[in-house]
């Protein structure tokens, strides 16, 4: 089986649809990762197949509860989730951030080859952000009570918080700050994947 085939599979086991444009640019994405990767270190993963799983699948499991016109994706590093989602969704306009230069410069050009006009990079400490977002989402960035910290002048009201985690953080749950609620507990099953994942949806109450 293709790659794009193993790709398309995934896709249909995750129930969503993309364009065949999609497929050809996250297999792209994954390609300019696995390039990139030889140089700076962007992620620990180094087999191509397991990039397809881990990162492209997994990012785009949360794509049915992304809804609104913008994302910010905190932490970004080498794009995920942020890339896929915008692959996927070309009318989501996605701000990535990230304090590592290497990594936002990365992200800027992965934009750029992979004709993304819908995705800024920034160079920045979230805390130096502005401006209002629908949805702000992260994956190892922190732990939740620090997320939603950090973030929280750049929630747009009515806005969401949609943390990627593996197993389900009891522990960080309890931390949460009174005036946050948990909107929902998604576990989230990966194609390929063997291990545990959730989605942590929050809204500031």
């Amino acid at each position: 089986m293709s790659e794009r085939d193993r790709l398309r599979q995934g896709l249909d086991a995750l129930g969503l649809e993309l364009p065949a444009t999609a497929v050809d640019r996250l297999l792209a994405y994954r390609d300019l990762l696995l390039k990139w990767n030889r140089t700076y270190n962007l992620t620990a993963l180094k087999d191509p197949e397991q990039m397809l799983v881990q990162h492209l699948l997994d990012s785009l499991a949360i794509l049915p509860w992304i809804a609104g016109p913008e994302l910010l994706d905190v932490g970004s590093g080498a794009g995920l989730p942020g890339i896929p989602l915008a692959i996927a969704r070309p009318d989501l306009r996605v701000t990535l951030v990230d304090a590592v230069q290497k990594k936002a410069a990365f992200q800027r050009q992965a934009a750029i080859e992979l004709g993304l006009a819908n995705v800024e990079a920034r160079h920045a400490r979230v805390e130096a952000l502005s401006g209002q977002y629908g949805i702000i989402t992260a994956r190892a960035f922190a732990e939740l009570a620090e997320f939603v910290r950090l973030t929280r002048p750049l929630l747009a009201p009515g806005g969401r918080w949609l943390a990627m985690k593996g197993q389900l953080p009891e522990r960080e749950l309890a931390s949460l700050p009174a005036d946050v609620r948990v909107a929902g507990l998604q576990p989230l099953k990966v194609p390929g994947l063997d291990a545990a994942r959730h989605l942590v949806i929050l809204e500031a109450s």
